[in-house]
């Protein structure tokens, strides 16, 4: 029986983030397409058994799971600087940049090859967006995809030109993107969830980590310029940065219009993505932009920035604000969401287009395009 090792590091993390959607989902519908003959197997670092004991819960039918002795940060600094041991071995996909990385003759041994997952340029890009350890060990790692991978799986064509200023991977690029969740859909008792996040009667919507790349500050001081009747929610759980959304709020004279939800599960999200008016995507840099395609899922209109990968998963389905001059921002940020609010027939137009992009976008198809690669090496 041949296997596949995916390493899935991110399902095991306190906060799972987006690559952790990411990986659950590729990862279900890669062991539900995987060929005849071919087991996938998990691999983690040293975790508490509960976080385990959800791994297996959220991706049925894996092989079994492979236990490291190493904890997270442990692991991360062994696979940067090469102490690989016996984690490379046959084939391996990595769901993310963190990957066992070394030299091997895939000539002599073709059973043996690695697939690494870069999300975004970020790290070149944009390092001042992240923290500097966080920055530096991306770009390292970076470097060993460069020298060892076999395959460097990309969401979007815009992080694929990105990294080739960046990188020279040459044609070992391949672009497979995501998805909607499969769990993000309108719950039956949609009106009692609505009335227990106490939402507001007309409002912009924001998801995604709080961080300083994801443009909440320009987003909030945005409202200075909107009808004093439509307030802000924004979802998502801290991250670096110490964004402070209740500081930026009252320094911009919107305190009361601005409301942090914190991290809802996926049947709140579609709520609050389903009552919103308008989804705003303000980040100054991505690599994808799954809150697109989660609002456009129920045809909610979107406002977004013009990052290159936003602007390619919207498809022209979305208002694109421009990042320049970023003293600017927050207002033309607000003349696009003005657009979308005062224009009942363009928000119900934009939520028909948006509906449709994401009929170009499946897990599925993604899984089976992981598969073909592998069987390309």
């Amino acid at each position: 029986m041949t296997e596949l090792r995916v390493i899935l590091d991110q399902l095991v993390a306190p906060i799972p983030g987006g690559i952790g959607r990411y990986a659950e989902e590729l990862g279900r519908r890669m062991i539900e397409t995987a060929p005849p003959g071919v087991d996938v197997v998990g691999f983690v670092p040293a975790s508490p058994e509960e976080r385990y004991a959800e791994l297996l819960e959220r991706l049925p039918g894996l092989a079994r799971l492979e236990k490291s002795a190493l904890d997270h940060r442990t692991l991360a600094l062994a696979w940067q600087r090469g102490f690989i041991g016996g984690t490379a071995r046959g084939m391996v996909h990595a769901m993310s940049i963190m990957a066992p990385l070394t030299a091997h003759d895939r000539v002599h041994s073709p059973g043996r090859q690695t697939v690494v997952t870069i999300h975004d340029a970020i790290p070149w890009t944009h390092p001042e967006t992240l923290t500097s350890h966080g920055a530096a060990w991306h770009r390292a790692m970076g470097r060993r995809a460069e020298r060892f991978a076999d395959a460097v799986v990309v969401p979007t064509h815009a992080v694929a030109d990105e990294l080739g200023e960046v990188l020279d991977l040459g044609e070992r690029i391949r672009v497979i993107g995501g998805a909607v969740g499969s769990r993000l859909h309108l719950p039956q008792d949609a009106e009692e969830r609505a009335d227990a996040l106490d939402l507001p009667r007309r409002f912009v919507l924001s998801v995604g980590t709080l961080e300083p790349r994801k443009g909440i500050p320009a987003l909030i001081q945005a409202m200075r310029h909107l009808p004093s009747d439509v307030e802000l929610a924004i979802v998502g759980p801290a991250g670096w940065g110490d964004v402070d959304v209740a500081g930026v709020a009252e320094e911009a004279g919107v305190a009361g219009r601005v409301h942090a939800l914190g991290r809802l599960s996926d049947e709140d999200l579609a709520v609050a993505l389903a009552a919103a008016e308008v989804v705003a995507v303000p980040s100054l840099a991505e690599g994808f932009g799954l809150p697109i395609l989660e609002a456009f899922s129920l045809e909610t209109p979107v406002v977004h920035s013009d990052a290159p990968a936003l602007v390619e998963v919207a498809g022209g389905a979305g208002i694109t604000v421009e990042r320049d001059e970023p003293e600017g921002y927050p207002e033309r940020l607000a003349e696009g969401l003005r657009r979308v609010l005062d224009n009942p027939d363009l928000a119900r137009r934009l939520g028909i287009e948006g509906r449709d992009r994401t009929r170009g976008f499946s897990w599925r198809d993604s899984a089976e395009k992981v598969w073909q690669l592998h069987a390309d090496l």
